[in-house]
Order: C-alpha cells, then sequence, then structure tokens
C-alpha cells in the first residue's frame, strides 16, 4: 500500500506541475524554435541597410582649441550630412572645422542621415522626436532624445536618429518585434525582456527539472516491465 501511495503523490504532483509550467514550456518550445529559424542579420534589418561611403576631413580644429575650459575625457568624430563635428563627454557636440556648440539636429538632418544609411526604395511616412521611452520600448537602452523615422509597408520600417549626436543608431521592423516578444517569453524577463538572470526564470528552470525528474521516476515505478525484470532478481 505504502507503494502504491508514492505512486498517486509523484503522479499527482507531476500532473500538477506540468499544467502549471505547461504554458511556459510551449512558449519556451516556440521561442526557441523561432530562434532557430530565423536568420539574426535579418532580424537586426541588415537587408534594409545600404553601406556607409567614408569621408576623409581635412583642416580639422584642434579639440583642446575649442574651449580652453574644457575637460576633455571621452572624444569622438561624427560625420554629420558631409561635416565634420566633435563628440565630447559623450554630451557636447561641436563642430570640427569651426568649432562652433551645435545643439543637436533638425528633423531635416535626420532625414538626410537616415537616407544614407537605408535603402533608397524606402519612402517616409512621417517623422517624430522621442525623449524617453519605456523597458518595454523596441529602442531601449539607446541614447534619446532621438528621432524616429517611420518608413511605408507592411514591414512597419522605422529608423532611429540620435538628437543629441547624429549618430543613426538602429532599425526596426515587424519581424525584430515579433523576436522581441518571443525573446520576452524566453527569458521570462516581463519587466525590462533582457535580464535572463530573474528570480522568474530561475523558479520555473527548477520546477521544470521537478517536472522531468518526476516523470522519470513514475515511469521507473510504474513501469510493468521493470517490475516483472525486478521480481524476476528477487
Amino acid at each position: 500500500m505504502g507503494k502504491i501511495r508514492i505512486r498517486k503523490k509523484i503522479r499527482k504532483t507531476h500532473r500538477y506541475l506540468g499544467l502549471f509550467i505547461g504554458v511556459q514550456f510551449i512558449f519556451w518550445t516556440v521561442s526557441g524554435l523561432y530562434f532557430s529559424w530565423t536568420d539574426l542579420d535579418e532580424i537586426h534589418g541588415d537587408h534594409y541597410k545600404q553601406d556607409q561611403q567614408s569621408i576623409a576631413f581635412q583642416g580639422l580644429v584642434s579639440p583642446s582649441a575649442i574651449d580652453s575650459t574644457l575637460q576633455i575625457e571621452t572624444l569622438a568624430l561624427r560625420e554629420i550630412n558631409g561635416e565634420p563635428y566633435y563628440w565630447i563627454n559623450r554630451n557636447l557636440l561641436y563642430n570640427a572645422k569651426t568649432g562652433a556648440l551645435k545643439d543637436g539636429i533638425s528633423e531635416d538632418e535626420a532625414l538626410k542621415i537616415a537616407s544614407a544609411r537605408v535603402l533608397p526604395e524606402l519612402k517616409v511616412s512621417r517623422i517624430e522626436k522621442i525623449d524617453q521611452v519605456d523597458k518595454h520600448h523596441e529602442y531601449r537602452e539607446k541614447l534619446l532624445p532621438a528621432y524616429v523615422i517611420s518608413y511605408a509597408g507592411d514591414e512597419a520600417v522605422k529608423a532611429y536618429v540620435s538628437v543629441a549626436d547624429g549618430t543613426f543608431q538602429t532599425v526596426r521592423h515587424r519581424d525584430w518585434r515579433w523576436f522581441d516578444f518571443l525573446w520576452m517569453t524566453h527569458t521570462m524577463d516581463y519587466e525590462g525582456r533582457d535580464d535572463i538572470n530573474n528570480w522568474l526564470l530561475r523558479g520555473f528552470s527548477i520546477l521544470g527539472l521537478v517536472t522531468v525528474l518526476s516523470g522519470f521516476i513514475l515511469w521507473y515505478i510504474s513501469s510493468p516491465s521493470l517490475r516483472r525484470l525486478r521480481k524476476k532478481k528477487q
């Protein structure tokens, strides 16, 4: 009778654990299949981009000559519509030829920057400026504010250009958004999507292991073939 009660308890545990985490198992499986059958370069939107031509500049002023009081910690050279700019300390933009301070870029400049990076056949449908995004936004963890250039078409392609330094940030489209949603269900980070060390994922992983192990144990103690084999050995 003891063995029968043990089998019933294991079977009950296995059944309810399967029901509890079954939906998440489906999400893990579907998202895993999607990831394995997709091309990451396409997900990143590389097929919507064109190569950027490099430009050599001459007659640049020394960054130290722009402002003698400026303490330069980081320095990068930016090209905005054919003109060179110094991006200093990740918050100041200076014309590298005249030394003039530039307060971000305009919509027209953003459109020209985007048109130089995306395929020419993409047609702009609208442009807007965003100043903040939430943890689930497709432009999360990138430079803000930014211009969002939307393009006509079923893929709903969007290009993002930083207002502060004029850099082309990224491209987003329909397949990327599917990938992002499934990534969230795969990592179970329903707050920010990208944390693979969250406790919900850890807990469900442990429960999944328990479910599988309980299934093996249930098979071991319930298998008629194994019972006959044990009886023969006895």
